[in-house]
């Protein structure tokens, strides 16, 4: 088993551990996660994103049929530590909405608007985990915080981790990250959503992450 934490981002991580904390330090995140993080770093705990084979999206089914959808910008990163702790965890994941794609433009024209996303008064969304429960080396269930369009709902991910060459994944150099929730649209104010499209939405998240060394 092991304890998982998000953050960092997409960019280069170029730079002291420190400066991967940069995004998150004097934010509205508590900076005790953030202090973990860097202990993380400077313990050989932390995992870059590789963000050209990482994605972030989300499904629905909608009146137009179903609607599928990436954001482009995002910052996370994957901490390693605690492997015999159960419950032990924390995560921080950022996205910057405004860069979410589609394949039909109007759609995402539509979908950033002020009756879906309103994408010019909330431009990220936040998750922040409170705690980690693993049911097998590998699986567990990730209870957090989700931040979206100002309105902070409690969000359970459903978490698998792979480490590569059939290593365990606390002894890994490269892990793959599959995190999936459900979460209603509606109960984060976005009240145009049941008219246009279920009110249930499939958060998925897969990311390929590296360990970070200094």
């Amino acid at each position: 088993m092991a304890g998982i934490a998000m953050l960092g981002q997409t960019a280069s991580w170029a730079g002291e551990p420190d400066d991967l904390c940069a995004p998150f330090k004097n934010s509205s995140v508590d900076q005790s996660l953030v202090a973990m993080m860097l202990a993380a770093a400077e313990q050989g705990g932390l995992y870059r994103i590789q963000s050209s084979t990482s994605s972030v999206g989300f499904c629905a089914h909608s009146a137009v049929g179903r609607i599928e959808a990436e954001f482009t910008a995002f910052q996370g990163g994957v901490s390693l530590l605690g492997a015999s702790q159960a419950g032990y965890g924390q995560a921080l994941v950022r996205v910057d909405v405004d860069s979410l794609s589609t394949e039909r433009s109007l759609l995402g024209h539509l979908l950033k608007s002020e009756s879906f996303f309103d994408v010019e008064n909330f431009p990220e969304i936040l998750f922040v985990s409170t705690g980690l429960r693993w049911s097998s080396p590998s699986r567990g269930m990730l209870h957090g915080e989700l931040t979206l369009r100002g309105v902070t709902r409690p969000v359970v991910f459903s978490v698998e981790l792979i480490g590569s060459d059939g290593a365990a994944v606390e002894h890994a150099e490269k892990v793959q990250v599959k995190a999936t929730a459900t979460v209603r649209p509606s109960e984060f104010g976005m009240q145009a959503v049941p008219k246009f499209a279920d009110d249930a939405v499939d958060l998925c998240m897969r990311v390929d992450a590296v360990r970070y060394s200094s």
